[in-house]
């Protein structure tokens, strides 16, 4: 079963209204600014709060594998084989440890959605399923959907869209909204950037565009990677061909959240030292007047 590793309430960014965000674990991009970096892998991970360890030794005594050791830099892997049990996190009573991802059987995961339903239901919200990428899991992420339908949520559904075609009609087919990210209009550059070429997700753009669902574009705007006026006019004019646009384009300017999740988890942020920075005012105004040339909808989001 797929795994959920964050639980949003009250989330007001992911579509209409107040919302609960169901966060899924695993996604086929790599995004260099990616504010969830415990979202890539869809398996469960071990992170890791050094500001928060107190040094008192709890997780090393409780891990069963001897796992862990303390060190001057902090809690440490030691080199043997970690089982993710979660007995670490349990024990830690600083709360310095985690375990990212866990597997929720259905009826536990909509009770936790039910907690919140009247405000949803007065604020016009809903639940959006995120990630990590939702599509990277289809089976499971249609029977959300199902089950949300059913109990008669409006469902969103924040997706790169880099996935098969099939995938993207079944999904569609069983949410109100879509919200897709649009990075780069350069396939080389979306690739240098995320991992992944462009192509497959610009044709799911026009699929989506063509079948008459209600849809979203968010472009995380990043000076240094595409603020530029030549990728924002390419952007621009892609949207406004296709055969419905998007009711809205958001921006989302950058911003390095992504860093301190990299330290618990271990990794590096950021490992080429890309120039990355958050888009400036004048930024901001320039991709405003572009995307309003064309004809478009278009606001700053969070």
């Amino acid at each position: 079963m797929p795994l959920i590793f964050d639980i949003k309430r009250y989330a007001i960014h992911d579509g209409p209204g107040i919302r609960t965000t169901l966060f899924l674990k695993g996604c086929p991009l790599r995004c260099v600014w990616c504010h969830n970096p415990e979202s890539w892998s869809p398996r469960p991970q071990r992170l890791y709060k050094r500001s928060r360890c107190i040094g008192c030794r709890t997780c090393v005594e409780a891990c069963p594998n001897g796992a862990l050791g303390l060190t001057p830099e902090g809690i440490r892997p030691t080199g043997a084989p970690c089982s993710l049990c979660g007995t670490c996190a349990r024990e830690c009573p600083a709360a310095a440890l985690e375990i990212s991802g866990r597997a929720w059987p259905m009826d536990e995961l909509m009770a936790e959605v039910e907690k919140e339903r009247g405000v949803m239901a007065r604020s016009g919200g809903g639940v959006t399923l995120c990630g990590g990428e939702p599509l990277m899991h289809p089976a499971y992420t249609l029977e959300l959907l199902q089950e949300l339908g059913r109990r008669g949520f409006h469902r969103a559904v924040d997706t790169t869209l880099y996935a098969e075609p099939d995938v993207v009609r079944s999904v569609a087919a069983q949410c109100e909204l879509l919200l897709v990210d649009l990075k780069l209009m350069d396939s080389a550059a979306h690739r240098r950037f995320t991992g992944v070429p462009n192509g497959q997700i610009l044709d799911n753009i026009r699929l989506i565009a063509s079948l008459g669902v209600r849809y979203f574009i968010r472009i995380p705007l990043i000076a240094g990677v595409n603020a530029d006026a030549a990728n924002l006019e390419a952007s621009a004019r892609f949207l406004a061909s296709l055969p419905q646009k998007p009711e809205e384009v958001d921006l989302l300017p950058y911003h390095d959240i992504g860093k301190g999740k990299h330290e618990r988890l271990g990794t590096v942020y950021n490992p080429e030292k890309i120039p990355m920075a958050a888009p400036s005012e004048e930024d901001l105004s320039r991709s405003h007047r572009i995307f309003e040339a064309f004809g478009l909808s278009v606001r700053t989001g969070a």
